[in-house]
């Protein structure tokens, strides 16, 4: 299903990762999506913008927060776009993270070696993003220095509404619910955008070993990868982390918790009055999430995709138990200042945070 809505930009040229080889990669790996005539693909395009609009107002009255009117309009794209536009947002905001490696190099690579290099990691990152481009359904692009904007995967939406055999309206407007939260979030809330990026760019370069620990990091990787494949276990960077990078690592997830269970709660609290069968899409996919093959939940578990998993359930816990103790107003106070968002420990007690804020 090709859906041509968005052209990526050209992204800058990294002496450390060659991207277009990655958006290439990505493009060529990317599965093929449902077959859908050329009508049908514009038919469901035009559904989804338009249930990107729809959703907007619900968001807002179910949040009690609201985005200004001057943010762009939601992208509607196909999966090689996915893949394009998210390896222009992992350049701008990994670049800087790489070089560090390569510049701490006690022998810096010749020309050679780097262009071999870019087109190693490239590949790397292509097939990474091929994976994740059947698996998105909808996305707020952070774009670190670019425009964030809403994206919706077409295909997807498509695949999985035919899989569950929902309603397709209902279902896309319930999307569209989840990802307009996120839009709102990020827009509404004006520090958190930058909060974020930094703390995931500060992170992400502690994470990255130097070349005296590398070797000690890989053996450390080695011995705990099979923990790593059980039901449960870390992901890889849990793998290579050390206990302070965990500790941040933790504070990061536990935003991302609540970013995530906010963006669930407010999908599920809009209600059956603008989606009738919002009970039947949520236990249908709930059930989906449980049924994956072994293979898939090996990758899943090794890229931290279970945690995110988790992200849904241990956030959404967390919204509703502060929103049942102080209210949706109450509540709102966490989006006040990088201070105010929960602790790890307090996602998984609410009542916390409540303590801790307000008093």
């Amino acid at each position: 299903m090709t859906v041509p809505d968005l052209s990526p930009t050209q992204a800058p040229v990294s002496r450390y990762v060659d991207w277009e080889f990655a958006k290439a990669t990505g493009a060529r790996l990317a599965p093929p999506g449902p077959k859908v005539t050329a009508a049908e693909a514009a038919r469901v395009v035009a559904a989804v913008r338009q249930a990107t609009v729809r959703a907007q107002q619900p968001v807002a009255e179910t949040a009690r927060l609201h985005a200004p009117g001057d943010a762009p309009a939601a992208a509607v794209v196909d999966r090689p776009t996915w893949v394009a536009l998210n390896a222009d947002s992992m350049s701008a905001l990994m670049d800087p993270v790489f070089g560090k490696l390569v510049d701490h190099q006690k022998k810096p690579p010749t020309d050679a070696m780097r262009a071999f290099g870019g087109k190693v990691t490239g590949g790397e990152a292509g097939a990474l993003l091929a994976f994740m481009s059947g698996k998105v359904l909808g996305q707020y692009d952070l774009a670190p220095g670019g425009t964030p904007r809403l994206m919706l995967v077409a295909p997807n939406l498509v695949q999985v509404e035919r899989e569950l055999g929902v309603d397709p309206a209902d279902f896309r407007l319930w999307v569209c619910m989840h990802e307009e939260t996120h839009r709102v979030q990020f827009t509404a809330v004006p520090w958190l955008r930058d909060h974020m990026v930094a703390r995931i760019r500060t992170l992400a370069n502690d994470l990255v070993p130097d070349p005296e620990t590398l070797q000690e990091t890989l053996s450390r990787v080695g011995r705990q990868l099979p923990d790593a494949l059980k039901a449960g276990g870390a992901g890889l960077a849990d793998l290579i982390a050390t206990p302070e990078q965990r500790a941040e690592l933790a504070q990061v997830t536990a935003v991302m918790s609540l970013l995530e269970g906010h963006a669930d709660v407010v999908m599920d609290e809009v209600g059956p009055a603008v989606i009738p069968s919002v009970a039947t899409i949520r236990s249908r996919f709930n059930e989906r999430r449980k049924g994956v093959g072994a293979f898939d939940r090996l990758l899943r578990r090794l890229l931290g995709l279970e945690a995110k998993m988790r992200q849904y359930r241990d956030g959404a816990v967390f919204v509703r138990g502060v929103v049942d103790a102080v209210g949706m107003d109450g509540f709102n106070r966490v989006w006040e200042s990088p201070e105010t968002l929960p602790l790890p420990t307090e996602i998984e007690h609410p009542s916390a945070w409540v303590a801790r804020v307000h008093g």
